[in-house]
């Protein structure tokens, strides 16, 4: 079947057909990572859409909106090839009303961890994110595990507001040397990326420990044995749910977070991990 762009809300309504729908949002520079997501939702719906948009409400004033990588006629192609029925490309005049008053608020949780760095960044990601859950109407959605505290923080507003959908997560993809995947790589020189795998580096350094402090000072030291190119914005050891730190005595589910800025491209990463007390 062919693939359907569709650019206005109307689009959509005529473009669903029966059967489970199936949401991938993005916001383009599609890569292998987005690839998995796409062919996660094939495997487990009817119908695929993919939304590709960049949404403004998530950037700060000093972030990188403007020059973020936009490729569409390449991310049709990836669409296409994976398998997606229909690919949702909205202008922003389109997606926000300039007389909108009402957007969703994170909470708590919005607020440390990235949201701490990034403030109102998980605010414009969840409002953009119901909006598209009301537009495209899916059974289920799908976002990778590499941004953890959107994933829980989406997981989060599903609960709370009773919406009818899945939510899946899916693992991190990683290229051959351990970075992963992200359409700000493509950002990086030779030197940046060779200093950018620090923080997949440290990720395993902790994962190979047991204890809280363990797991943070190995994490720690990888970073550290970077350089002054790496610029840590935090490394911290949540608890998946609420993303608070868990303490020394925590047993349970955890996910160890990094996020550092190399020259002019900040990167996130993580992993999962299972702790045990004692």
């Amino acid at each position: 079947m062919e693939l359907i762009v569709a650019r206005h809300r109307a689009d959509l309504v005529r473009a669903r057909r029966g059967g489970a729908v199936a949401l991938v949002p993005t916001m383009g520079a599609l890569h292998e990572g987005h690839r998995t997501l796409i062919r996660e939702a094939r495997v487990r719906a009817d119908q695929v859409v993919v939304s590709i948009f960049v949404n403004p409400l998530q950037f700060g004033p000093s972030e990188d909106f403007s020059r973020y990588p936009r490729t569409f006629d390449t991310d049709l192609e990836v669409c296409r090839a994976e398998g997606a029925d229909v690919v949702f490309h909205p202008a922003v005049e389109d997606m926000y009303d300039p007389s909108r008053q009402v957007s969703v608020s994170a909470g708590h949780m919005g607020t440390i961890v990235e949201g701490a760095v990034r403030p109102g960044h998980f605010d414009g990601v969840l409002t953009v994110v119901l909006k598209l859950f009301n537009l495209v109407r899916p059974d289920l959605a799908i976002f990778g595990q590499k941004d953890a505290q959107q994933l829980s923080l989406i997981r989060r507003m599903v609960a709370d507001l009773d919406l009818p959908i899945e939510i899946v997560g899916a693992p991190t993809v990683r290229e051959p040397d351990g970075l992963a995947l992200s359409s700000r790589n493509r950002y990086l020189s030779a030197d940046d990326r060779r200093v950018a795998l620090a923080l997949s580096r440290a990720l395993r350094a902790g994962a190979a420990e047991f204890t809280v402090p363990g797991i943070l000072a190995a994490a720690r030291a990888e970073l550290d044995a970077a350089g002054p190119r790496l610029g840590v914005d935090y490394l911290v050891l949540v608890d998946p749910a609420t993303f608070a730190e868990v303490s020394e005595s925590y047993a349970g589910p955890a996910v160890l977070a990094v996020a550092a800025r190399i020259g002019d491209t900040r990167l996130i990463d993580n992993v999962i991990l299972t702790l045990n007390s004692g």
